[in-house]
This record gives C-alpha cells, structure tokens and sequence, in this order.
C-alpha cells in the first residue's frame, strides 16, 4: 500500500494535517485536495501540514500544496508547513518554493506563527 493517510487534529486556532505516505499524482493527490477543500470550505483559517511521515512526493504533489496555499489564501487564511525532510527541503529549493511558504521544524513555533484571535494562555507543549 502506497497511500496517503491523513490525520486532522487541533492546537489552539490551527488545524494540523499530518500526512503520513506518499503525495503522488493519483489517488493520494486528491486525498489531500479534498482535505484542503474542505478546511477552506468549512472556513478554517489557520492550516499547518505536517510532512514529517511523507516519504515521497511528486510535482504533482507540491502543485497540490501550492493550490492548497491559494485557496486559503484567496479565503482569508494561511497555511504553512512543517518538518519537511532533506528531499522536500530539497525540492523546495529547486523550484523556489520556500518563497511561497513559511516552513518549520518546531510545532510549537509554528503555531504560534499564526495570528490567532482566540489568545492562548500559555501553558505546555
């Protein structure tokens, strides 16, 4: 099995995708365009995806994120990125797209990155 799971969860006003496969032009592209569709449709503003468990991904696969990118964009909201490994860091660099998105490797920092309205208290993580 070659798939892409994807997990949705919730820290303070951000909905994190953890991905955990492959993002390849097929079943698994759509599987993450329906899951973005769906964030922006259901007007989550604050989107981080996890890459950490993505072992592969094609052109397809980082057009689908770019897409993914403008819609919420064009909806009001953001989306960034998380631990991405060597190959997609490498990827990025070659097509330039660490100039479209805010990459992290800190789970925490990222979320904080975002300007959420609904003031975190502090507290663990």
């Amino acid at each position: 099995m070659s798939g892409l799971n994807i997990t949705k969860r919730r820290v303070g006003g951000v909905v994190i995708l953890d991905l955990d496969g492959k993002i390849a032009l097929g079943e698994t592209n759509r599987s993450l365009h329906e899951a973005l569709r769906e964030l922006g449709e259901s007007n989550q503003k604050n989107v981080m995806v996890n890459l950490a468990k993505v072992t592969a991904i094609d052109s397809s696969g980082l057009g689908e994120l770019v897409a993914g990118y403008a819609s919420l964009e064009r909806s009001g909201g953001k989306m960034k990125l998380l631990n991405l490994s060597p190959r997609i860091t490498e990827l990025m660099t070659i097509t330039k797209l660490f100039t479209v998105f805010d990459v992290f490797e800190d789970e925490a920092e990222a979320v904080e990155s975002f300007d959420t309205a609904s003031g975190t208290a502090g507290g663990g993580g």
